[in-house]
């Protein structure tokens, strides 16, 4: 099985110059936990709804002070992402997944592909899950 056949493809970005209240409203929206940030197709940063849960508790504890909440919902998103992201390319094996996530603890790892770097997909625990289960799941 490749990497490609359970990778998430219908893919939500956002750029590093968007602000944190516009990745939150991303989030709570589509129900997603992880938020590739790119600058034209090329992966920059990853921005988890953990970065933002972190960044989320000063902003409430500002909201006696509106103004204050006000300049941090307006943060750069290029601030409170991960720059230092684990990827994998397209082309590996899906054990390089599970490998990867296992290794560093991750949730999620945005799919590249080999010849230009350009953000393909993204593959979370929860595709793997899924597959898993599909695999043990009686057939009808």
């Amino acid at each position: 099985m490749a990497i490609a056949d359970i990778m998430t493809t219908d893919l939500i970005v956002i750029s590093a110059d968007e602000t944190v209240a516009r990745a939150f409203e991303l989030l709570e929206s589509i129900d997603v936990r992880h938020l590739p940030v790119v600058d034209d197709q090329r992966l920059v940063g990853l921005l988890s709804d953990r970065d933002l849960r972190e960044y989320r508790l000063p902003v409430a504890e500002e909201l006696a002070d509106p103004e204050r909440a006000d300049r941090l919902l307006a943060t750069p998103v290029s601030e409170v992402m991960s720059s230092d992201v684990i990827s994998v390319d397209v082309s590996e094996p899906l054990r390089a997944v599970v490998d990867a996530m296992i290794e560093y603890r991750v949730g999620a790892l945005p799919v590249l592909e080999r010849d230009t770097s350009r953000l393909v997909g993204i593959i979370s625990y929860v595709d793997l899950l899924e597959e898993l289960r599909a695999r043990l799941e009686p057939e009808e």
